[in-house]
């Protein structure tokens, strides 16, 4: 798939290039986006964001694996970024992580719903899943403000450097967007 552009109303969310590899490398050298996001390098070198931006983001586009935005003001400042990656027909996962000094102006939020309507209604998903390490309230916050239902505790369910750690899923589904489903939805209690 080529990589598409959204608007919000404070925001622009567009594919991670080269162009954008030394912002991600200087967002990234925050130690609270390695301390959550475990997957990452450390330490996170200028040719880990390089790699991210020439290679990761492109072939994820590509292959419609992996969708991920860049977040950037309209001054062209990056604020973070967001992945819907694709995890079997009708379900996907969103991550997303913001810089530093853009946290807590409800940016990250903004970019999930606008993402999530996009997913629903362009990649025909009907269950979006977001996880985090138990612990990340900050990450947590942003799920629960964009609408995603707490759904429990996955027991040992992150493996990183050596070390498995419990997690925190959640879903949002279209319905909860007032967006219809690809296939019909009978939940447990109806």
């Amino acid at each position: 798939m080529e990589p598409v552009t959204l608007t919000t109303d404070r925001l622009l969310l567009r594919a991670i290039g080269p162009q954008d590899a030394d912002a991600v490398y200087a967002a990234v050298q925050d130690p609270d986006i390695g301390r959550w996001l475990s997957q990452l390098p450390s330490p996170y070198l200028p040719e880990h964001a390089r790699s991210f931006t020439e290679e990761l983001v492109p072939e994820g586009w590509a292959d419609g694996s992996v969708f991920t935005f860049g977040l950037f003001l309209p001054e062209g400042d990056l604020v973070g970024t967001l992945s819907i990656t694709m995890r079997s027909p009708g379900e996907a996962e969103i991550g997303f992580w913001a810089a530093k000094e853009h946290r807590g102006n409800g940016y990250v939020t903004e970019a999930a719903l606008a993402a999530a309507r996009w997913a629903f209604t362009q990649l025909a998903v009907d269950r979006l899943e977001w996880r985090a390490e138990a612990g990340n309230n900050a990450s947590r916050a942003v799920a629960e403000r964009a609408g995603f239902a707490l759904e429990g505790t996955l027991r040992s369910a992150f493996g990183a450097r050596g070390v498995r750690r419990d997690c925190w899923v959640g879903s949002l589904l279209p319905s909860d967007l007032g967006l219809p489903s690809t296939a019909p939805y009978l939940p447990a209690h109806a």
